[in-house]
């Protein structure tokens, strides 16, 4: 693992780190049952692995959300707060790693969601956490699958430990199903505008010999100016 951690990729480490911690000052939306909101943290952590690798991606992650935490933790310390520290993670793996995990996870999540007695009855809200396990075979060709099998991963997590943590009614996990499929999209669409945004300022910067970071752009989602 010693390789992923190099000089460089330390130095984009800490950028990500800082940019992340800034996004998630920006607020989204609420998350429902608990005082935790979604951030533009949310469109912008799971591509970082995309750029510094799996385990930096996950490590620069976890920082932004611990370094968060110890600045606004103690004003809404709940469930919600912990658990949100999970999802992001998970989404961070999927958008960097081919691993199998990528399918074991949300299959995972939809088990332990119908264990859960609320969860049985309201069983059709789970079947979202079959896109990530799609879109596992098709990441290599679109990115819009990596970027929706990324937020929908973090979903199934988020989900799996939410119906424990505050149990909700049928009703509710019912009514948030056409919620959930506009927020998603619009997370997927963000994460994915993110990527080829980044990757292509940081193919300009090096292109203009403004910074040395060929080695971070992927030629495939380089426009043509």
């Amino acid at each position: 693992m010693r390789h992923y951690f190099t000089k460089r990729n330390l130095i984009f480490l800490t950028i990500f780190v800082v940019i992340g911690f800034v996004a998630l000052q920006i607020p989204f939306t609420t998350v429902i049952g608990s005082k935790v909101k979604f951030t533009l943290f949310d469109f912008f952590a799971p591509m970082a692995s995309g750029f510094i690798g799996t385990w930096p991606g996950l490590a620069a992650v976890f920082l932004m959300q611990g370094i968060n935490f110890l600045v606004h933790g103690a004003k809404v310390i709940d469930a919600g707060t912990i658990i949100r520290f999970l999802p992001p993670l998970a989404a961070v793996w999927y958008f960097g790693s081919k691993s199998k995990f990528n399918i074991i996870v949300p299959l995972l999540a939809i088990v332990a969601f119908n264990l859960h007695p609320i969860g049985r009855s309201a069983w059709v809200y789970s079947m979202f956490w079959l896109i990530p396990v799609i879109c596992y075979f098709l990441r290599e060709r679109f990115l819009l699958a990596r970027a929706l099998g990324a937020t929908f991963t973090a979903h199934a997590i988020g989900g799996a430990f939410w119906i424990y943590a505050f149990g909700l009614s049928k009703e509710i996990w019912l009514g948030l199903i056409p919620v959930t499929a506009i927020e998603r999209s619009m997370f997927a669409l963000g994460i994915m505008a993110a990527y080829l945004v980044t990757n292509n300022a940081l193919n300009i910067l090096t292109v203009k010999k403004i910074l040395n970071a060929g080695w971070l752009v992927n030629k495939k989602y380089v426009w043509e100016w």
